[in-house]
């Protein structure tokens, strides 16, 4: 043949085998047969042309021809009357060789042509019991030792019987014995099999052989059976068997294990000592030959290792049992059975696919709302395929599955950007399968900025302290705020909330930049006129809408030591000398005259001390540095100056300190005693009674009453009244006197600044002194003024004039008495 026919016959054969295949496609349909074996040659089964719907005159004209998927052809067609008859006898062990499954099938293929067409058959071989149980062996032998106790349980091969059903092994039976009877097990495959049975403790000095004789017997119609010889040796007594741990295991082992793979360990022991105690470890009858193929067991270790290959899809279980033996002279055994379960092999990943993501989202998105579409899936069968997936924990998402392997990823918990600004989930699938196998895919889910967060400052409440004095303009403080929110939501405008103190609005006194926050001052503040102010400012953001908060500002105007003291007593009529009388026969530690000056700076600037500037005598007088008070440090003598000058300063607390200066002359004169004896200290509570000093009572209690209405309406005029300069401090409040003098700029050059100064000394005892004799139309009564009383520090400059006011209200002159 040449090579262009041969090249011709072969494009033409790969034609025909591709309508074959075509047509074989399209034929699915299958008919089916059932026929017992063994029937005889010739035997017609069925008429083809008949069941298949076929015109029996065409058959050889469309070249009908039988394929039978076996090792021979059992059947053939009848071409001319379409019949499918027995060719040769059919065995049906023979065709079917397992008993994994109590059916068995022939399948055959119809071909024919023009127009070409093949039909599928499948004919079931129904079993027959044409086969008798056999036994593995021809004997089986048993050594059993005269110390097994009754009840003892001995594995015995079991039949096996090549027919299915109720032709395969039905039961065994044991011939007769005193000592021995049998117990029958079924398998989880259904077969049968025998356990030998001591049922009465062996002697061997009495009988050392037993033989037995075990038949199975199966269950066709008539009956089959087989016969097997058990030889049983009592061997001497050897009275501790091996034993497992447990009596039964169960182990998993994966397919495909590489071959020496240790599957189980088994250790039993034995109590006996030496070679009693020595264990061999070996396979019980009861064990299959396929089991043994597969595995391996050490005799010596008792380890059970991989020995062939372990396909899941052939075989998944394995049940052997193991005879664990000892090495004595009457060796005794232990057993267990082991159960190996063969696990299917998780190969394939699970996948996972994105099919729809949102991104960016706003940070107010609604819940429950789809973020994101995701399909999973697995190549895998069974828990290999079946697959699970997750997001990580603690995320404000969740899955919700929607259909077959899709879910939802929706929003279950608020959103807040200023917290999280992005989320990197990542989607995790995972199958069902030991060892799990996984995938993961990472989106980054981006989220929008609302304004939904007011400006925040750093602080609730602000206290500002400014020095007095302060430059116009000067920068106080700057007030920031923070927006966590982005862009125009997060720029701020600061402003200062309108409020009106004494008609005066904050925006002329205080002014600050928008921009940024800083707080400025529009004015010089004096603190002896504005103590403090309070008020609000606010920060808006620039969203829509826009959110705002605002805080306090507490503004407090610290003192400056700006007011030197000013010295009220004693009075002076004009420039800074005061000129004054002294009795020469004046005692020691008797009150000259009384240094008081007043600072209206705070109380701590305002803290006056006195003290000597210049004085005649050092050792003369003394000066109290803290109340002012100049006494006599010992009697006048007769070398002692007639005119004495006393120059005292009055220092403030401030820094620098701020001092005044007055200088007192004194005149000391040669003045009868008991004209200045006569000036005693007369309480009232002994001249109370008197006649003139009741018109005294009366008339200072007019007077005080004249005087309470007087401070009240001051009180009231000093509250509602500002302050308008320096120049006129509040605290120069007026005391009148008979001359209608006030104490501020006036001066007594009598002795009434004497007497003014030791009045004030010595109604600290809290009485009332009254100058004796009393000149005629004229009367003097001093107020008591209890000792350590002064200036209070308070924010109110108006009340702190007002007290310092009343604190120099101490002598008046009343009316003539009648």
């Amino acid at each position: 043949m040449s090579p262009v026919s041969t090249k011709g016959f072969m494009h033409r054969y790969v034609l025909l085998f591709i309508v074959f295949l075509i047509v074989r496609k399209i034929s699915s349909a299958v008919t089916h047969y059932t026929l017992p074996e063994e029937l005889k040659e010739g035997t017609v089964v069925a008429n083809l042309a008949t069941d298949l719907g076929l015109d029996v005159t065409t058959l050889t004209k469309r070249k009908m021809r039988l394929d039978i998927i076996a090792n021979k052809k059992y059947l053939d067609v009848n071409k001319e009357t379409g019949e499918l008859y027995i060719v040769e006898k059919i065995d049906r062990e023979h065709i079917c060789n397992t008993k994994s499954s109590s059916s068995c099938y022939l399948r055959l293929e119809i071909t024919l042509e023009n127009p070409l067409r093949i039909f599928n058959i499948e004919i079931e071989v129904l079993d027959m019991n044409d086969n008798a149980p056999q036994f593995r062996r021809d004997a089986i032998h048993l050594d059993i030792s005269e110390a097994t106790t009754k009840g003892e349980r001995f594995s015995l091969s079991n039949a096996v019987d090549p027919d299915v059903g109720t032709n395969s092994v039905k039961t065994y039976y044991l011939s007769e014995s005193e000592y021995f009877n049998i117990e029958i097990q079924t398998g989880r495959d259904g077969s049968k099999f025998a356990d030998l049975i001591l049922i009465k403790t062996l002697d061997r000095e009495k009988k050392e052989h037993h033989n037995l004789i075990l038949t199975a017997v199966d269950g066709g119609t008539p009956a089959r059976s087989g016969t097997v010889n058990i030889f049983v040796h009592v061997l001497d007594t050897n009275d501790n068997a091996p034993t497992f741990d447990k009596a039964a295991y169960n182990v998993k082992v994966m397919e495909n294990s590489p071959i020496g793979s240790l599957v189980i360990d088994l250790n039993a022991s034995d109590l006996d000592d030496g070679s009693n105690s020595d264990i061999t470890y070996s396979y019980s009858l009861y064990t299959s030959e396929k089991t043994q193929e597969t595995f391996n067991l050490n005799p010596t270790t008792g380890e059970v290792t991989v020995k062939g290959m372990l396909n899941y899809e052939d075989f998944r279980i394995y049940d052997m049992e193991v005879i664990a033996t000892d090495k004595g002279v009457n060796s005794l055994s232990g057993q267990c059975t082991i159960k190996i379960l063969v696990e299917d092999m998780n190969d394939n990943h699970p996948e996972i696919s994105i099919k729809s993501f949102q991104s960016p989202v706003s940070e107010n998105i609604e819940l429950d709302t789809v973020i994101a579409v995701v399909s999973v899936s697995d190549k895998d069968s069974g828990d290999n395929g079946q697959v699970d997936l997750h997001i990580p924990e603690n995320m404000p998402f969740k899955l919700r599955e929607s259909s077959d392997n899709y879910y939802e990823l929706v929003v279950s918990e608020p959103l807040d950007r200023e917290k999280v600004p992005e989320y990197e989930i990542t989607f995790t699938v995972t199958d069902r399968g030991s060892p799990p196998l996984c995938d993961n895919e990472t989106m980054t889910l981006e989220l929008l900025d609302v304004n939904d967060n007011v400006p925040q400052f750093s602080q609730s409440f602000y206290t500002i302290r400014v020095m007095e004095n302060n430059a116009p303009g000067s920068l106080l403080s700057s007030l920031t705020a923070f927006d966590p929110d982005l862009h125009e939501n997060q720029y701020l405008v600061y402003f200062i909330i309108e409020k009106e103190i004494a008609n005066t609005s904050m925006s002329m006194l205080f002014s600050i930049n928008p921009e940024n926050g800083n707080l400025y001052a529009l004015k010089t503040f004096d603190y002896e006129i504005e103590k403090e102010f309070l008020f609000h400012i606010e920060a808006r953001d620039s969203g829509s809408p826009p959110l705002s908060s605002n805080v306090t500002v507490h503004i407090i105007i610290v003192d400056q030591n700006d007011n030197a003291p000013v010295i009220v007593s004693p009075w002076r009529a004009h420039g800074s000398v005061v000129e004054e009388k002294i009795p020469r026969s004046t005692d020691k530690g008797s009150l000259v005259a009384k240094v008081i000056a007043l600072d209206t700076d705070s109380v701590h600037n305002s803290r006056i001390t006195y003290q000597f500037l210049q004085v005649t005598d050092a050792s003369l007088f003394s000066l109290d540095q803290y109340n002012g008070e100049i006494r006599t440090m010992r009697m006048f003598s007769y070398k002692d100056s007639r005119h004495l000058r006393l120059v005292v300063v009055a220092k403030d607390n401030g820094q620098p300190a701020l001092s005044a200066t007055v200088t007192i002359k004194l005149l000391t004169v040669e003045t009868d005693v008991k004209a200045y004896s006569d000036m005693t200290e007369m309480p009232l509570e002994y001249d109370i009674f008197s006649d003139i000093n009741l018109y005294l009572v009366i008339g200072l209690a007019s007077v005080s009453f004249l005087l309470l209405i007087t401070i009240l309406v001051t009180i009231v005029l000093k509250c509602q009244k500002p302050k308008h300069s320096k120049t006129a401090p509040p605290s120069r409040n007026s005391v009148i006197s008979e001359r209608n003098s006030t104490i501020a700029d006036s001066t007594l050059v009598s002795n009434d600044a004497y007497w003014y100064s030791l009045f004030l000394a010595e109604t600290r005892k809290g009485k009332l002194v009254v100058r004796q004799p009393v000149p005629k139309g004229s009367r003097y009564i001093v107020s008591s003024i209890p000792r350590g009383t002064g200036l209070s520090e308070t924010s109110d400059s108006a009340a702190s004039t007002l007290q310092v006011g009343i604190q120099l209200i101490c002598v008046f002159f009343f009316f003539d008495m009648p």
